[in-house]
């Protein structure tokens, strides 16, 4: 197997994705990890991240429904999408990310 070089994407409303990423390597994963603050600017980061080699993006539980489907529809499908699932966050107040994100 070779090398999966993947992204994760949170949200978080003061995340900056110039300055809140991290990549973390491993023998057969690089994981980069960004930040974004809502989901225009997350869908701008998964089109760059694609750009780049990523292979495989997962999301956090913050991105409701409405903002899975604006990264798959940001990305045109060219890469798998996987999302850690929450109907409400316990880190958002309990509400989706769609109401806070969107």
């Amino acid at each position: 197997m070779g090398e999966l070089k993947a992204a994760f994407m949170f949200l978080a409303p003061e995340a900056d994705p110039k300055k809140h990423r991290a990549v973390v390597k491993t023998p057969s994963v690089e994981l980069h990890v960004v930040g974004d603050k809502h989901y225009k600017e997350a869908c701008m980061v998964a089109k760059e991240l694609v750009e780049e080699g990523i292979a495989a993006i997962e999301l956090c539980g913050g991105f409701g429904n409405q903002g899975v489907a604006k990264i798959v529809e940001a990305i045109e499908g060219k890469v798998p999408v996987g999302v850690v699932r929450f109907d409400i966050h316990p880190g958002l107040e309990n509400k989706s990310g769609d109401s806070i994100f969107g």
